[in-house]
């Protein structure tokens, strides 16, 4: 008996000799390829939503504010998706995953060894079965602020070291907004501008966000700021709305409905967001002592 086991323990061992470096060779090899790669696919994922959401408010499939819940969702699953990748990276090193490796090769065997003197004994073959009970599927967790907020000050802390990350810089001040931290969100707009500065829509978020630090004004900096939106993109539809709001703002009806009215040709007047815009330049003429 003492034979045998001796015999299928070097077996054992043999066995793991050749299989064992083998994988964690290509297990090393793959790992950092994997990480990058998995990254890189869910940043365009990501980015292929974003532009599919943009596009459907453009055409009035979807609200403002449907838009607005919706894209905080996708930036905030894409910035979870970036803070738990790097944190894989520093955490798991090569030498710690080959260890762990070799203790569950050693260890399966004796586990195996253990349930077969159990099960496999001709003394327990009247014993009753052990009832073994199965876990239920886990329910989904579900991201808490703090969650949120670790993620926020983790790209912020990244971007602190990779100054030149114009994307970060976007994810990080779009966070920001969703968290109502405008004059942090401001910062990183500013930021954000200085490295794509023809991007019309950064410049009229920034404006946004600088006017709701300011206590909801579009006056002063927040106009200016539309403005450089207007010059790099004439046309641009946030920036067209905040131009009309700010006109609004200073009792210039007129203008404001001019703006406004380059906006409604954008989007169907039968969507949401072309009723919306309609019953504000209806208001807008009202003020004016205009008729509809």
């Amino acid at each position: 008996m003492i034979l045998f086991w001796m015999i299928c323990a070097a077996l054992i061992l043999i066995a793991l000799a050749f299989v064992l470096p083998t994988a964690l060779r290509r297990s090393e090899d793959k790992d950092v390829k994997t990480d990058d790669e998995r990254k890189k696919a869910n940043v365009a994922v990501y980015r292929d939503q974003l532009s599919e959401l943009e596009a459907d408010v453009r055409n009035g499939i979807v609200s403002e504010e449907q838009y607005a819940q919706d894209r905080e969702e996708i930036e905030r699953r894409l910035l979870e998706d970036v803070a738990t990748t790097n944190t894989i990276k520093t955490v798991a090193p090569p030498v710690s995953a080959r260890n762990t490796a070799y203790l569950v090769g050693i260890g399966l065997p004796l586990v195996a060894i253990i349930f077969y003197l159990n099960v496999g004994n001709p003394k327990s073959i009247g014993e009753p079965p052990v009832t073994i009970s199965q876990p239920g599927p886990a329910a989904p967790q579900e991201r808490t602020q703090g969650q949120i907020q670790a993620n926020v000050e983790k790209l912020a802390k990244r971007l602190e070291s990779n100054p030149s990350d114009a994307q970060g810089w976007t994810m990080l001040a779009r966070s920001y907004s969703s968290m109502e931290r405008f004059s942090e969100a401001a910062g990183a707009y500013a930021k954000a501008t200085e490295l794509k500065p023809n991007d019309g829509d950064l410049w009229a978020e920034y404006a946004f966000a600088t006017a709701m630090a300011n206590g909801r004004s579009l006056e002063g900096k927040p106009a200016e700021l539309i403005q450089q939106a207007l010059k790099v993109e004439p046309e641009n539809a946030k920036a067209l709305q905040l131009a009309g709001s700010a006109a609004f703002q200073t009792r210039n009806y007129k203008k404001a409905i001019d703006y406004w009215q380059r906006v409604l040709k954008q989007v169907p007047a039968d969507s949401e967001a072309g009723r919306e815009i309609a019953a504000r330049i209806d208001e807008a003429r009202t003020l004016a002592g205009e008729s509809k």
